[in-house]
């Protein structure tokens, strides 16, 4: 896979080029998708490059305004309950930063090609499984139009081998249910199952 710092930094000594893209970084919870997200706008504002970045307005688990990783990094962002609000407050900036972006609806995929069709670099992070290990949201679509996506994996709680499942610990049939360690754990591919079986933690 290419160095997308390398190529961010690129676009800016040749402005010529105006063409943006998608980035979609993917995963499972604490498979450090924000912890990433949050590197890549950084190095982007290094670069100096005009960020913005956005969040679902709901999501206000650790903070009202701020993304903020399991590993307590935090950036600046702007709580937004559509996705077309995107439209009216990216303005001239050079990247696009979206976090959960599985909690918006579809529209959120119309909006990320027609800003990378205006020259931005849009990144994108989310889980790319619900609960169940069903696909979530718009994310098969996005995953499937980026130029780059990037899955990262936990650590399985029990056997501590790579982990791409989100395993919920509470009884909650919701697909949408907020929550960090006391709600969710990494597991590998052989113990997520247990999930599908409602079988206690072994």
């Amino acid at each position: 896979m290419p160095n997308l710092d390398h190529i961010a930094f690129q676009s800016n000594l040749h402005p010529m080029n105006k063409g943006g893209w998608i980035e979609v970084i993917c995963g499972c919870m604490f498979s450090g998708k924000t912890e990433e997200l949050i590197r890549r706008l950084n190095r982007a504002r290094i670069a100096k490059q005009k960020v913005e970045i956005f969040k679902p307005s709901f999501d206000n688990r650790y903070h009202e305004t701020d993304i903020v990783s399991h590993n307590e990094n935090t950036i600046r962002s702007t709580p937004i309950q559509f996705a077309e609000d995107m439209y009216l407050l990216t303005g001239d900036c050079d990247v696009v930063g979206i976090d959960e972006v599985q909690f918006f609806d579809h529209q959120i995929i119309e909006v990320c090609t027609k800003l990378a069709a205006n020259g931005k670099r849009v990144i994108a992070a989310g889980l790319d499984m619900d609960y169940m290990g069903l696909p979530f949201g718009p994310m098969p679509h996005l995953m499937a139009i980026a130029e780059y996506v990037t899955k990262v994996q936990a650590i399985c709680t029990i056997c501590g081998q790579p982990a791409s499942f989100s395993y919920r610990k509470i009884e909650s049939s919701a697909t949408v249910q907020l929550g960090s360690v006391e709600t969710y754990e990494a597991r590998c591919r052989t113990h997520f199952p247990l999930q599908m079986k409602k079988s206690p933690k072994q």
